[in-house]
Formats: structure tokens, sequence, C-alpha cells
């Protein structure tokens, strides 16, 4: 497989990245299914692996740290992970030098290494401030047990204020971003991908099949195992796979027009969903996140796939670029936007802010 250079890093990775959200060891069978994931990537070439602590309650992390050592390729393998998620308390959550800390010695220890290759904050944590957060970090490359650090799902201006924070307080800067990206989700092109290319942040991006609607499975609707994995997704999340909501009468529609533009190339769906991602500039590697080791196959040959600019023009036409077709898929509603509060003056929580003190 080839390799691409992660932003301003040197670091040479593979255009597809093994994302584990869907691995762990609840059962027997979803152990050893991950297991196999894990080593179809590793036998494939793909040198980027990542987790977050979160994923089923940390065990992605465990399964992964099982696999390396039984092979001996750690050093073989970028490894990055994700703190931030709450795991219990107010205490356990968030970007506070205080959970940080805790938060990377229970991820080493899950993950049987003394080093995270890549250390990163799985949403902005807005209610902290982002010195802290830097600084925190910033103290644990010092300390060797991470190389480099990241953000995930951050907006263009909280990217640049991480930027000019650590340079203005003398931290080490964020390296990496991971942006939701794919056909039906376009946020990133406005303003998240030219200014990650600016500060020279590398770009591993996530959910390149959009949750499974680029997958190739709707349009396969007779096959069960369509069906089926499909009506687990109804139950978990309805408001996003309800077949019959409007908005996502929209999204089948265009799944169906980009279906046919991808026979028409002479590629799968997936080969054209993930080859769009990677054809930006910006992107160094696609995060994909299989369920099962044939899902992974299905996907390993994308980063071959050519996309001339006929069928990258006929994808602008059905969803236009820097656009979403539904505004929640872009992975993160700002705060600003969750608490009216912070919309108006009457009523705000805090009484120092929103009266008139003059």
């Amino acid at each position: 497989m080839s390799h691409r250079i992660l932003g301003r890093t040197g670091l040479q990775v593979t255009p597809l990245t093994l994302g584990t959200l869907n691995l762990g060891h609840a059962t027997a069978e979803h152990h050893e299914t991950s297991r196999q994931v894990i080593h179809t990537a590793l036998d494939a070439g793909i040198n980027v692996i990542d987790t977050a602590d979160s994923y089923f309650q940390g065990q992605s992390e465990e399964v992964i740290g099982e696999v390396l050592a039984e092979r001996g390729a750690r050093d073989d393998v970028l490894l990055a992970t994700k703190f931030f998620r709450p795991k219990g308390g107010p205490l356990r959550q968030g970007g506070t030098r205080r959970w940080i800390f805790q938060a990377v010695e229970l991820s080493l220890r899950r993950l049987r290494t003394d080093y995270i290759d890549i250390y990163q904050s799985h949403r902005p944590d807005e209610l902290t401030d982002i010195d802290e957060t830097l600084g925190a970090l910033t103290d644990l490359v010092s300390q060797g047990k991470i190389r480099y650090f990241g953000t995930s799902t951050f907006e263009a201006h909280q990217l640049v204020e991480a930027q000019l924070v650590a340079l203005l307080r003398h931290r080490e800067r964020p390296a990496t971003e991971q942006p939701p990206y794919s056909i039906l989700v376009r946020g990133a092109e406005r303003a998240v991908l030219p200014v990650a290319e600016q500060y020279g942040i590398g770009v591993l991006s996530w959910s390149p099949l959009a949750a499974g609607w680029l997958s190739g499975s709707l349009t396969r609707s007779g096959e069960e195992h369509a069906v089926q994995s499909w009506s687990q997704r109804l139950r978990k999340q309805p408001e996003r796979t309800n077949l019959t909501l409007e908005e996502n009468q929209r999204k089948l529609a265009a799944v169906g027009r980009l279906s046919a533009l991808a026979d028409e190339a002479g590629l799968t769906l997936i080969e054209l969903a993930i080859a769009f991602v990677l054809h930006h500039r910006a992107v160094s590697s696609a995060i994909v996140g299989p369920r099962t080791a044939d899902h992974l196959r299905a996907a390993l040959s994308a980063p071959e796939a050519g996309l001339d600019d006929a069928v990258l023009d006929a994808i602008d036409e059905i969803v236009p670029p820097g656009s979403a077709l539904i505004e929640r898929d872009q992975g993160h509603t700002p705060l600003a936007l969750q608490d009216a509060g912070r919309r108006r003056w009457a009523g705000h929580p805090n009484p120092a802010i929103g009266r008139n003190t003059a």
C-alpha cells in the first residue's frame, strides 16, 4: 500500500486508517471478529490504527493491544487514541489536565504500550481553557507518553485558536485533525480542510462511507445481510436510518445517483466514496470502520481507484461542494447552538455575564 505524509509531522501513513469503533470483546464471537479485522488490516499493510477510550468502554483499546502484542507489531504501527468522553462522573471527562493525565494512563494500560503515537481530543471541550488542554498534552509529549497530539471534529476557528495559543504560550501545536468527511457530508470543505492545509495539520478524516449510507447495502436491499444490518442501525439511530423520513429520502435519492455514477466509472460505491475523500489535497488518510474482515477487504482497493474530472464534476452536481444533505451529520453541534442561554441575554447561567453593569 502506498503512503502519504501526515501534515507537517513527516510521518508516512497509509491512505487507509483502521477505525475501531465497532471492535471489542462484548462476546466471544465479537472478540474473534475484531481480532480478524485487525489482523487483516496489518496483513494489508495499513499502518495507522485509530481508536478511543470510549469505544466499547475501552474494549477496543484492549483488543488492539492484545493483537499488537501477539504479533510484535507495535513499532510498525501508528497508534492513535482519544480522550474526552464521560467515563463515570464530572471529573472523569473533558480536556482538563486532571482527566487527561488519568485517561492517558488507562489507555496505555489497555493498549499494552508505553507510548501513544497520536493522542486526540475526541471533541472540543468548550468549558475548559484550550491552554490548559494544550499544556497537559505538551507535558505528556515531554514525558514520552505521547509522540503527537491532535483533535477531532473541531471547527475551523477552534483549530486556528489552538494553533495560535500554542505559539503564544510556547506549547506543542496540535498535529492532526479528524473531521467527518464524505460525499454526503462536505461541510469540512468550507473552512476546516483549508485551515488544516494552511497550518500543516495532518487530516485523518472519519466516516468516508457516511455511516454506511455509501457502503452499497442500500442499493442491494435484497441481500439478507444488508437488510439485517440496516435493521440493527434503525433500532439504534432511527432518526438517521429511518428511510421513511423525508430528509433520509433525499439522502437515499443521492445514494442512488452516486451508485449509478460508480457503475458508469467501473467502480464500486465504496471505491467511489473513499477515493473521493482521498482526492482532497488536505486529506492524508481516510478512517474506515469495518465490522468484519470482509467489510475491510471491500475497501482496500479504494486508494487505487482513479477519479477523473468528469466523475468529480458529476459528484458536485449531486452534492454541492461544502454542503451536507443533513446538518446533524456534521458530527458535532457547538455548545452555543445547544444552549439557548448562550444566544440570549436573559436567563444566562452565569450572573456575571449578560448583565448591564454600567
